[in-house]
């Protein structure tokens, strides 16, 4: 159901950069220090471990103020592609609230959140 093909992280793309607040997400140097830092492998773990931690449950804590502004890349990423809070991931995404995320969704929202780092990467 949420795999993500070019096709549908391109058609994705389009509609978050129509939102006037998606697209006003950027990545900025200490972002991007900690990337090379780190590395993306790292940033993909902490992305999973995020997801897994702050958005799988059925119900999060706090759904829809969990995810901060600042503090880390996987972050902003996150408030840029609609993967922040369970109401965003249903709007968006088409991912139910009021059940456990699964491990596929879990990957689908990993993916998006680095493809959308990897290419905020190269647009600087």
């Amino acid at each position: 159901m949420n795999t993500l093909s070019d096709k549908s992280w391109e058609q994705l793309k389009a509609r978050l950069n129509k939102s006037k607040f998606r697209s006003r997400f950027k990545l900025k140097d200490n972002d991007l220090s900690y990337i090379q830092n780190k590395g993306l492998e790292t940033v993909k773990k902490h992305c999973a471990d995020f997801i897994s931690k702050r958005l799988s449950s059925a119900t999060p804590l706090n759904d829809g103020k969990q995810t901060p502004l600042k503090g880390h890349p996987v972050f902003i990423a996150q408030h840029a592609t609609a993967t922040c809070c369970r109401s965003c991931l249903l709007k968006w995404h088409g991912i139910e609230k009021g059940k456990k995320l699964n491990e596929e969704e879990i990957n689908y929202i990993t993916n998006i959140i680095m493809l959308w780092i990897k290419e905020a990467m190269e647009n600087i």
